[in-house]
């Protein structure tokens, strides 16, 4: 298992990780995609699926109350 930590550069979210929490439809957009060549996208969202995340663009989707939403 994977462990992603605040000082881990392999992942995008290290770069500048206020954009995974925007309030900006084309800020969270851009995380997004940014998301999508991360090695860890599928164990993120899995991880932010599992402890209901309240917000924030996790492993290439964005979540709101633990729930996968389109825009």
């Amino acid at each position: 298992m994977n462990i992603i930590t605040e000082t881990d550069d392999s992942v995008p979210c290290s770069e500048q990780p206020e954009l995974w929490f925007a309030e900006h439809p084309a800020d969270l957009e851009e995380a997004k995609r940014a998301c999508a060549a991360c090695p860890l996208k599928a164990q993120c969202l899995a991880g932010a699926l599992a402890r209901r995340e309240p917000w924030g663009v996790w492993g290439g989707e964005i979540v709101v109350d633990g729930t996968v939403r389109s825009r």
